[in-house]
């Protein structure tokens, strides 16, 4: 049986994060840190995000990811076929008809019509995606925000604020310091 795998609960919960981001860019590798999980992992899941028109790339020293529509137009389902790609949930290998005591020439009986094994789980596949399609990040973010006292949210924009800080002057700090090298050199 098919499964969904880890992307698409780091995507997800990226997306949250995103959503509560006030459409300021954050980077991967912050959110990453953020949540402990593997930069390298969330980097190859934001193109998937990207293509998929669910998030918005910037480049730069400010530059990072945001969401590219409301959360209230971003299912569940949507990032879970950007991430994994429409797959089916079960991959029937159609065994009934291997029973030894076929001898190797299954009666049509036995492979008559859709396999009852599978029509269940296509049964369940479709509710399962009608549930991830009715859901979008906005009831996720609902749900969470319940959760979590006011003042979380602003210690997280704190956080992200202060990362985005510290990249903005770690990336001109060498600028910086070579001006004031080459004045120093030229008063000397």
């Amino acid at each position: 049986m098919a499964h969904l795998g880890n992307g698409v609960e780091y995507g997800l919960h990226c997306l949250l994060w995103l959503a509560g981001a006030q459409a300021a860019p954050v980077s991967s590798r912050d959110l990453a840190d953020l949540q402990g999980v593997p930069a390298a992992f969330l980097a190859k899941i934001f193109p998937k995000l990207e293509k998929a028109g669910i998030v918005a790339a910037s480049e730069g020293i400010r530059g990072g990811y945001r969401l590219a529509r409301a959360p209230e137009r971003v299912t569940v389902l949507d990032v879970v076929d950007a991430i994994e790609g429409e797959k089916p949930l079960f991959d029937c290998r159609e065994i009934r008809g291997r029973c030894a005591v076929f001898g190797g020439k299954p009666p049509a009986w036995s492979t008559g019509g859709v396999c009852a094994i599978h029509a269940v789980m296509l049964r369940a596949e479709q509710g399962m995606r009608r549930e991830l399609a009715r859901t979008t990040l906005a009831d996720l973010a609902k749900s969470v925000s319940a959760k979590a006292p006011a003042e979380f949210a602003v210690e997280l924009q704190g956080w992200l604020a202060g990362r985005a800080s510290l990249r903005l002057q770690s990336r001109t700090a060498p600028v910086k310091d070579a001006r004031a090298h080459r004045r120093r050199r030229g008063a000397g």
